[in-house]
C-alpha cells in the first residue's frame, strides 16, 4: 500500500500517574516464589521491564482513550470540528456494545458529523486504523481523522496475580501466565489528515501487511467475570513464529517502499521486552542503535505501545525533520504491519 497525501499532523500520549514496579509485582508473588524456589528479580531480568503504569480503579478504556484524544487536540493546529472520522483502536473496550468509540467520542467533544467505530486487532489496532484513515483521505472521503487508543491492563495483571497465588501451579504451569505480568496501561492519539491541512505534517508513505494465522492460538485473551481479564501465552513459540513472520514482512516492506535498510534513520517496534527486541533486530539485521524503546518503564501496553513510543521519541528529539522511520508492528493472531513515515 502506498499513500501520497496523508500526514500525521500531531501525536500525543496520556499516561496514568501510578507506577507498579516489577519488584512490587514479585513482592506480591512472594508465596509463589518461595513455594517454587524462584529467584527474585527474574521478571525484570528476563524482560528488561522495570515498571509499568496503572490507571485508577474504575477507569474505563474510553476514559483513557479520551484523555489521549484531548491531549492531541491540544497540540493540533486543527479544531475538533474538523474531525470527520474517529476510531478507538484498543484491545480494551468498555463493553461489547455499543462501540467504545461512542463513549470516547462524547468525552473528547468531537462533532456529531464524525463517523465513529472501533478497530480491534490485538496490538496492531492503532496501525490498522492509520491505514483505514489514510485510505479514506487518499480517496477523498474525508480530510481529517482522529485515532485513539486507551489500554487498561490493570484488571489483567490483578487477575493473573490472583490466579498465580490461589492455584497450586507448577513451574511449567505458570509459564503461560508470565507474559501477563509485563502488561502496562496507557493511551495515545494522533490527528491524521490530508497534507493540504498540514503541509508540515509527517508523511505516511505506505507499508505492507502479512498474516500467519496458523499461530492464532499462541496468545489468547478474554473477559473473566465482570471486571477481570484472562490471557495465556506460549511466549517461546510466539517469539519464534513472530520473528519468522517479521522476516517475511520486512523483505516485502522494503520492496514496497523502495527503501534500503540503510535508508531508515529510526525504527519503532512493538514494545514487548528486551529478548523480543534482540531477536527481532538480529533476525532482520538491523542496527540496534537506531532503536528507541519504552518497554523498560511502560511495559507492554498493547495497541498503545508502538504509537506511544513514536510520540515519546518525537518529544525527546531523537526523530528529526526528514527522518525515515520504520514502524514495525506485530500482534497476536499472528499479524504483522509495517509502515514507513517521513518525519
Amino acid at each position: 500500500m502506498r499513500f501520497n497525501q496523508t500526514v500525521i499532523e500531531s501525536i500525543a500520549v496520556a499516561l496514568p500517574e501510578e507506577i507498579l514496579t516489577s519488584a512490587a509485582v514479585e513482592r506480591q508473588l512472594a508465596p509463589l516464589y518461595e513455594r517454587l524456589n524462584l529467584p527474585e528479580g527474574r521478571l525484570e531480568l528476563m524482560t528488561g521491564i522495570r515498571e509499568r503504569r496503572v490507571w485508577p480503579v474504575g477507569t474505563r478504556p474510553s476514559d483513557a482513550s479520551a484523555q489521549a484524544g484531548q491531549a492531541v487536540l491540544a497540540r493540533s493546529s486543527l479544531a475538533a470540528e474538523q474531525v470527520e472520522l474517529f476510531a478507538h483502536t484498543a484491545v480494551s473496550r468498555d463493553m461489547l456494545e455499543p462501540a467504545t468509540a461512542s463513549f470516547a467520542h462524547r468525552k473528547i467533544g468531537l462533532p456529531p458529523t464524525a463517523q465513529i467505530f472501533d478497530v480491534s486487532n490485538a496490538c496492531l489496532g492503532f496501525l490498522n486504523a492509520l491505514t483505514v484513515a489514510a485510505g479514506m483521505i487518499e480517496s477523498g472521503q474525508i480530510k481529517c481523522a482522529l485515532i485513539s487508543s486507551g489500554e487498561n491492563g490493570g484488571p489483567l495483571v490483578e487477575h493473573t496475580l490472583q490466579t498465580l497465588l490461589e492455584k497450586p501451579l507448577t513451574r511449567q504451569e505458570i509459564k503461560p501466565y508470565f507474559a501477563n505480568l509485563t502488561i502496562g496501561s496507557g493511551a495515545v492519539a494522533a490527528v491524521v489528515c490530508h497534507q493540504d491541512l498540514a503541509p508540515e505534517g509527517h508523511r505516511l508513505v505506505g507499508g505492507i501487511a502479512q498474516a500467519a494465522t496458523a499461530h492464532s492460538e499462541l496468545c489468547q485473551g478474554d473477559t473473566h467475570g465482570a471486571d477481570s481479564l484472562a490471557m495465556q501465552t506460549d511466549s517461546e513459540a510466539l517469539l519464534v513464529a513472530g520473528v519468522e513472520l517479521a522476516q517475511k514482512t520486512w523483505a516485502a516492506f522494503r520492496r514496497e517502499l523502495d527503501w534500503a535498510t540503510a535508508d531508515f534513520d529510526r525504527f519503532i517496534c512493538h514494545q514487548v521486552g528486551s529478548a523480543h527486541r534482540r531477536k527481532l533486530y538480529e533476525a532482520l539485521r538491523l542496527d540496534l542503535a537506531k532503536d528507541f524503546s519504552t518497554f523498560e518503564t511502560l511495559g507492554n501496553t498493547g495497541s498503545v505501545a508502538l504509537p506511544a513510543t513514536l510520540a515519546t521519541a518525537a518529544d525527546a528529539g531523537v526523530i528529526g525533520s526528514g527522518d525515515k522511520v520504520g514502524l514495525l508492528g506485530i500482534g497476536s493472531g499472528l499479524n504483522c504491519l509495517m509502515l514507513g513515515v517521513e518525519w
